[in-house]
C-alpha cells in the first residue's frame, strides 16, 4: 500500500503528465496553423505518449490500493515565435519533468517503497530519450534556420518518423 505522502505526490505527477499531454497538443495546434503538418504529427505522438505516462501512474496507484485524485490542469501556452522556440520549450519542459520524476524517486527511497522505486526506474530511463530527442531537433533546426526548404524537409522527416513510431 502507498503511503499518503507518496500517493499525493503521484497524484500530482498524474496531473503533470496530463499537463504535458495538453502542452504538446497545443504545440500540435500551433504547427497545424503554420502548415507544418510533420511537426504537428510529431507533437500529437508526444501528446499520446504523455497520456500513456499519466495512465501508468494512474494504474500504479490503483494497483497499490491507493486512491487517484485528479487535479486541475492549467491552460498551456498557445503561441510561439518559431519551431526552434517550440522545441526549446519542449526541452526545458522535459528537463522539468525529469526533475519531478527524480523527486518522486527520492521520496520513494525515503519511504522505503521498493515497488514505487522499481516503477519509477522505467520513467527515469524514458526521460533520457525524452530529453535527447528535442535536443537533437533543436540542433537540426539551428542548421536549417532561415532556409524554408530545409525546414519543410525536416518537417516531412519528423512526420514520417511519427508515423513509424520512431523518436526523431
Amino acid at each position: 500500500m502507498l503511503s499518503k505522502k507518496l500517493q499525493d505526490a503521484i497524484n500530482e505527477q498524474i496531473k503533470n503528465e496530463f499537463y504535458s499531454a495538453y502542452l504538446y497538443l497545443s504545440m500540435a495546434a500551433y504547427f497545424e496553423a503554420q502548415s507544418l503538418l510533420g511537426f504537428a504529427k510529431w507533437m500529437r505522438e508526444r501528446f499520446q505518449e504523455e497520456q500513456t505516462h499519466a495512465m501508468k501512474f494512474f494504474d500504479f496507484v490503483n494497483d497499490r490500493d491507493g486512491r487517484v485524485e485528479l487535479r486541475g490542469i492549467p491552460q498551456p501556452k498557445s503561441e510561439w515565435k518559431s519551431a526552434l522556440d517550440v522545441f526549446g520549450e519542449v526541452l526545458k519542459h522535459e528537463q522539468l519533468v525529469s526533475g519531478m520524476i527524480h523527486k518522486l524517486y527520492e521520496l520513494a527511497l525515503a519511504e522505503k517503497d521498493y515497488p514505487t522505486q522499481t516503477m519509477l526506474q522505467w520513467f527515469i530511463t524514458e526521460q533520457v530519450e525524452e530529453e535527447k530527442n528535442p535536443a537533437l531537433i533543436i540542433e537540426q533546426l539551428k542548421l536549417v534556420e532561415g532556409r524554408a526548404g530545409a525546414l519543410l524537409m525536416l518537417d516531412h522527416r519528423l512526420g514520417k518518423s511519427a508515423e513509424k513510431g520512431e523518436p526523431a
